[in-house]
């Protein structure tokens, strides 16, 4: 299963029907969210795995905790939200107020929920990280190399199949994730492709007009 099947298949809608019904925010929106919110994740955690001690902990926590089976049993996406919300203040830092922020100005969903969505998705993406480790046999060294890897083929994947909103989002969201990165995954992805950094305005194609039109108009 690639990222674009998690996001954009029964997995997904999962997390955003969920999140839905907890805090009253149109399911397209939460998508939205998803579509940004999970490939920085994943980013945070690539730059993380390329210090040996931080991929032998990640390494250790998903063959302890994230085997995979949150994909197949949505009980387990709220249940695990307190514990989402360690791996965000792990995986973030002293930066998840600054990415909190940001994400919520450019998807309109409020400051107060954004946190509480982020910490649902954490240990999906975790449980697809894991799940993906699994298959792929690789171990703490590895580790830098697989979530690059997941990177990549969604980026692919997503700007072969711009037919949809969502697909647009991912593959501009992935697109400036890969391309000239400044090793910080919160100024390649919100700061370029969202905007936030003012570094160039996307015409057209960007994050905002893409919203826009799968929000309705915000």
């Amino acid at each position: 299963m690639s990222l674009i099947d998690l996001l954009t298949g029964n997995t997904g809608n999962q997390v955003a029907e969920q999140a839905e019904n907890k805090f009253g925010i149109g399911k397209n929106q939460v998508i939205a969210l998803l579509a940004v919110a999970t490939p920085l994740i994943i980013s945070y955690l690539r730059n993380k795995s390329q210090d040996a001690k931080e991929a032998e902990a990640l390494n250790n926590a998903l063959d302890k905790d994230h085997n995979g089976s949150i994909l197949n049993d949505a009980s387990q996406i709220e249940a695990r939200q307190a514990e989402g919300g360690s791996i965000l203040d792990h995986i973030f830092g002293g930066q998840k107020s600054t990415v909190e922020n940001q994400l919520s100005q450019n998807t309109g969903i409020s400051i107060d929920k954004i946190g509480p969505i982020l910490a649902m998705l954490a240990p999906v993406v975790m449980g697809y990280i894991g799940q993906q480790k699994q298959q792929s046999n690789v171990g703490a060294g590895g580790l830098g190399d697989l979530l690059g890897g997941i990177l990549g083929n969604a980026s692919n994947q997503a700007q072969a199949q711009q037919s949809n909103p969502l697909n647009d989002i991912l593959g501009s969201v992935l697109g400036g994730g890969q391309a000239q990165s400044s090793g910080n995954p919160l100024n390649d992805i919100l700061g370029s492709v969202l905007g936030g950094g003012g570094n160039q305005q996307q015409g057209g194609g960007g994050l905002g007009s893409i919203l826009g039109n799968i929000l309705g108009g915000k």
